[in-house]
């Protein structure tokens, strides 16, 4: 069975936070580039349910887990 293919703008809607182009591409650039030592769901931008979610993405390797890598990936380009 093959893994659902979640958008960007679907991953940025379950965290709760506007998820049109626009908006994801202004959250990046305020937020990253994030620290190569802290790990994306430790960053100060997420409350604790943001976190959380992030957090069982990735140890759970869940469908998400694709989409929270490219969003992980993203916050630490250097502009």
């Amino acid at each position: 069975m093959e893994a659902p293919d979640h958008p960007f703008s679907e991953l940025f809607a379950q965290l709760g936070l506007a998820s049109d182009p626009d908006a994801i591409k202004r959250f990046i650039e305020r937020n990253g580039p994030l620290p190569d030592d802290m790990a994306l769901p430790d960053a100060p931008c997420w409350n604790e349910g943001q976190a959380e979610l992030l957090r069982e993405a990735l140890e759970a390797d869940a469908d998400w887990a694709e989409v929270v890598d490219h969003l992980d990936a993203s916050l630490r380009k250097k502009s």
